[in-house]
Protein backbone atom coordinates (compact mmCIF):
# COMPACT_ATOMS: atom_id res chain seq x y z
CA UNK A 1 0.00 0.00 0.00
CA UNK A 2 1.47 3.58 -1.25
CA UNK A 3 1.81 6.46 1.36
CA UNK A 4 0.83 8.57 -1.80
CA UNK A 5 -2.79 10.19 -1.80
CA UNK A 6 -3.88 10.38 -5.13
CA UNK A 7 -5.46 13.64 -6.46
CA UNK A 8 -6.11 13.99 -10.31
CA UNK A 9 -4.36 16.08 -12.92
CA UNK A 10 -6.80 18.57 -12.28
CA UNK A 11 -6.03 18.45 -8.75
CA UNK A 12 -2.44 18.65 -9.11
CA UNK A 13 -3.16 22.01 -11.78
CA UNK A 14 -5.02 23.53 -8.73
CA UNK A 15 -2.51 23.21 -5.90
CA UNK A 16 0.30 24.62 -8.95
CA UNK A 17 -1.56 27.29 -9.66
CA UNK A 18 -2.52 28.43 -5.78
CA UNK A 19 1.50 27.84 -5.08
CA UNK A 20 2.68 29.79 -7.67
CA UNK A 21 0.38 32.73 -7.15
CA UNK A 22 1.53 32.68 -3.03
CA UNK A 23 5.39 32.49 -4.10
CA UNK A 24 5.42 34.86 -6.44
CA UNK A 25 2.36 37.36 -5.51
CA UNK A 26 1.16 37.22 -2.55
CA UNK A 27 4.67 36.25 -0.03
CA UNK A 28 6.02 39.55 -2.10
CA UNK A 29 3.00 41.57 -1.60
CA UNK A 30 3.27 40.66 2.39
CA UNK A 31 6.25 41.31 2.42
CA UNK A 32 6.42 44.86 1.44
CA UNK A 33 3.63 45.26 3.74
CA UNK A 34 5.81 44.28 6.56
CA UNK A 35 8.74 46.70 5.29
CA UNK A 36 5.79 49.64 5.22
CA UNK A 37 4.11 48.79 8.64
CA UNK A 38 7.88 49.26 10.05
CA UNK A 39 8.33 52.58 9.19
CA UNK A 40 5.55 53.55 10.77
CA UNK A 41 7.92 53.43 13.65
CA UNK A 42 6.43 51.56 17.33
CA UNK A 43 5.86 48.18 16.47
CA UNK A 44 4.24 47.15 19.59
CA UNK A 45 0.37 49.32 18.82
CA UNK A 46 0.86 48.32 14.80
CA UNK A 47 -2.35 47.00 13.94
CA UNK A 48 -1.11 46.95 10.22
CA UNK A 49 2.38 45.10 11.08
CA UNK A 50 0.56 42.67 13.08
CA UNK A 51 -2.24 42.13 10.62
CA UNK A 52 0.62 41.67 7.80
CA UNK A 53 2.70 39.05 9.92
CA UNK A 54 -0.56 36.92 10.68
CA UNK A 55 -1.23 37.02 6.84
CA UNK A 56 2.76 36.07 6.64
CA UNK A 57 2.30 32.93 8.84
CA UNK A 58 -1.12 32.16 7.06
CA UNK A 59 1.01 32.38 3.31
CA UNK A 60 4.32 30.11 4.65
CA UNK A 61 2.21 27.85 6.25
CA UNK A 62 0.04 27.38 2.77
CA UNK A 63 2.98 27.01 0.91
CA UNK A 64 4.25 24.23 3.29
CA UNK A 65 0.97 22.36 2.89
CA UNK A 66 0.45 22.24 -1.10
CA UNK A 67 4.63 21.24 -1.26
CA UNK A 68 4.28 18.61 0.99
CA UNK A 69 0.60 17.82 -0.20
CA UNK A 70 2.17 17.75 -4.13
CA UNK A 71 6.02 15.89 -2.78
CA UNK A 72 3.12 13.36 -1.60
CA UNK A 73 0.78 13.03 -4.77
CA UNK A 74 -0.14 10.09 -7.10
CA UNK A 75 -1.33 11.39 -9.91
CA UNK A 76 -4.64 9.97 -11.06
CA UNK A 77 -5.83 10.35 -14.75
CA UNK A 78 -9.33 8.83 -14.13
CA UNK A 79 -9.90 7.83 -18.05
CA UNK A 80 -6.74 5.27 -17.74
CA UNK A 81 -8.45 3.70 -15.11
CA UNK A 82 -10.85 0.51 -15.47
CA UNK A 83 -12.56 -1.26 -12.44
CA UNK A 84 -15.71 -2.95 -12.07
CA UNK A 85 -15.84 -1.07 -8.62
CA UNK A 86 -16.09 2.07 -7.41
CA UNK A 87 -12.30 3.66 -6.84
CA UNK A 88 -10.61 7.12 -6.61
CA UNK A 89 -11.69 9.00 -9.77
CA UNK A 90 -14.85 7.27 -11.07
CA UNK A 91 -17.71 9.51 -12.04
CA UNK A 92 -20.74 7.33 -9.88
CA UNK A 93 -24.43 7.91 -10.86
CA UNK A 94 -26.36 7.20 -8.32
CA UNK A 95 -30.16 6.89 -7.54
CA UNK A 96 -31.30 8.81 -4.16
CA UNK A 97 -34.14 6.03 -3.63
CA UNK A 98 -35.90 8.39 -1.22
CA UNK A 99 -36.27 11.43 -3.47
CA UNK A 100 -35.61 8.95 -6.74
CA UNK A 101 -33.40 11.68 -8.55
CA UNK A 102 -30.39 11.07 -9.94
CA UNK A 103 -27.14 12.54 -8.44
CA UNK A 104 -23.47 11.83 -10.62
CA UNK A 105 -20.42 12.76 -8.53
CA UNK A 106 -16.59 12.12 -9.40
CA UNK A 107 -15.01 10.90 -6.38
CA UNK A 108 -11.25 13.28 -6.01
CA UNK A 109 -8.80 15.25 -3.66
CA UNK A 110 -9.93 17.28 -0.61
CA UNK A 111 -8.67 19.97 -2.80
CA UNK A 112 -10.49 19.57 -5.70
CA UNK A 113 -13.99 18.98 -3.97
CA UNK A 114 -16.79 20.80 -5.38
CA UNK A 115 -20.43 19.73 -4.85
CA UNK A 116 -21.81 22.25 -7.24
CA UNK A 117 -19.22 21.05 -10.35
CA UNK A 118 -20.29 17.16 -9.35
CA UNK A 119 -16.92 16.45 -7.64
CA UNK A 120 -17.16 14.83 -4.10
CA UNK A 121 -14.28 14.80 -1.87
CA UNK A 122 -12.62 11.09 -1.44
CA UNK A 123 -12.76 11.76 2.46
CA UNK A 124 -16.35 12.73 2.31
CA UNK A 125 -18.90 10.38 4.08
CA UNK A 126 -20.92 9.53 0.43
CA UNK A 127 -17.31 8.26 -1.49
CA UNK A 128 -16.34 6.20 1.66
CA UNK A 129 -20.16 4.90 2.01
CA UNK A 130 -19.87 4.12 -1.52
CA UNK A 131 -16.16 3.45 -2.02
CA UNK A 132 -15.65 -0.79 -3.55
CA UNK A 133 -19.32 -1.07 -4.04
CA UNK A 134 -20.72 -1.99 -7.88
CA UNK A 135 -23.28 -0.92 -10.19
CA UNK A 136 -26.50 -2.55 -8.82
CA UNK A 137 -25.47 -2.22 -5.11
CA UNK A 138 -27.69 -0.45 -2.63
CA UNK A 139 -25.84 2.02 0.20
CA UNK A 140 -26.96 3.46 3.38
CA UNK A 141 -25.38 6.32 4.41
CA UNK A 142 -26.08 7.32 7.38
CA UNK A 143 -25.59 11.28 8.98
CA UNK A 144 -25.81 13.45 11.85
CA UNK A 145 -28.81 14.64 9.50
CA UNK A 146 -30.44 11.77 7.64
CA UNK A 147 -30.46 8.33 6.30
CA UNK A 148 -30.38 7.78 3.21
CA UNK A 149 -29.97 4.83 0.38
CA UNK A 150 -28.52 5.23 -2.70
CA UNK A 151 -28.09 2.77 -6.05
CA UNK A 152 -25.15 2.88 -7.51
CA UNK A 153 -26.69 2.73 -11.34
CA UNK A 154 -23.31 3.84 -13.23
CA UNK A 155 -19.81 3.80 -13.51
CA UNK A 156 -17.30 5.73 -15.63
CA UNK A 157 -13.50 6.90 -15.95
CA UNK A 158 -13.24 10.13 -17.53
CA UNK A 159 -11.00 12.96 -17.02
Amino acid sequence: MSDQLPITVRGKKKLDEELKRLLHEERPAVVRAIEEAREQGDLSENADYDAAKERQGWIEARISEIQGRIAGAEIVIPSRLSSETVIFGATVTLMDLELEKEVTYQIVGPEEADVSEGRISIMSPLSRTIIGKKVGDVVELSTAKAQKEYEVLGLKFVD
